[in-house]
């Protein structure tokens, strides 16, 4: 489980190693700079696409071998997403932390194989579930034999092609479900289906909801950076920049700070980041 507030970060999809290596190594550097760990995160293959012909990414067995150079070189976590029941075992040879996609956060299968792993399980909230609704799929993983579980908050449908952030989430879901509470401040700000049959998304709004989110007692933050996101291949329209994830990780500090100062920054179920070692 976290132990601390941790920063969950990086691509969204894996790319070249040079540029997968570079933004691990400048997550290491932030990390020791702010205070806050970090997990390197990045897919080896986006099976949920909106478009059939958008890049995928590396696929599995190349995947796990670009992930395995970032541990190698960073000496950071990693966390990568399975969509298979099969990817699982092989995924956590090199992964520290399995994560559940939003779309597949009720497929018993897949939850138990990844619990299956003895490896922490991170499981997107579905952006149509209820805070309460998570419990099931957090004890399916938990029964199944996992390290530890931790959920992410990453939005609510609002009608067609919008998703809001309910604050309350955070509470409602770790009393709930007794497990630290994640918040993905990338993928909440999605348009889905509003650029031309792929997400869009409105990424100005990423610091704000971040900020509102560590006030209101996130037990950690999901982000996805990019050192040039319009040129990315998944999520250009609402990835960070990666220059700016630094000041904004401050402001973060700050607010912790603050929020400890008048005695609010108590954090129920915290877990421990993973360690590289597997």
């Amino acid at each position: 489980m976290f132990e601390r507030f941790t920063l969950i970060a990086g691509p969204c999809l894996l790319e070249a190693d040079a540029l997968n290596v570079e933004v691990g190594r400048q997550l290491a550097r932030i990390s020791s700079a702010v205070g806050i760990p970090v997990v390197f995160k990045a897919s080896f293959d986006k099976a949920n696409r909106s478009k059939g012909d958008s890049p995928r990414g590396p696929g599995l067995t190349l995947g796990l071998k670009q992930l395995g150079r970032v541990k190698d070189e960073t000496g950071l976590p990693i966390l990568t997403d399975i969509h298979e029941v099969d990817q699982a075992a092989v995924g956590a040879q090199v992964a520290d932390v399995l994560q559940i996609p939003a779309f597949l956060c009720r497929q018993t299968d897949l939850l138990r194989a990844a619990g299956e792993t003895g490896k922490m399980v991170n499981i997107k909230k579905g952006q149509w579930t209820a805070p309460e609704d998570m419990v099931s799929a957090v004890e399916k993983v938990r029964q199944a034999g996992a390290l530890g579980v931790t959920v992410t908050e990453r939005g609510t449908f609002f009608g067609y092609g919008d998703l809001v952030v309910d604050m309350r989430s955070f509470q409602r879901m770790r009393t709930a479900c007794g497990v630290p509470i994640i918040f993905d401040g990338t993928h909440c700000v999605q348009r889905p289906g509003l650029a031309s049959g792929s997400s869009g998304g409105d990424p100005e709004f990423v610091p704000s909801l971040v900020r509102a989110s560590v006030a209101a007692g996130c037990d950690g933050l999901f982000l996805e950076v990019h050192p040039d996101p319009a040129n990315a291949p998944s999520d250009a329209t609402n990835m960070l920049p990666l220059n700016e994830l630094e000041p904004l990780l401050e402001r973060v500090a700050a607010i912790r700070a603050a929020l400890a100062e008048v005695g609010e920054a108590t954090v129920p179920g915290e877990a421990v980041a993973p360690s590289s070692a597997g």
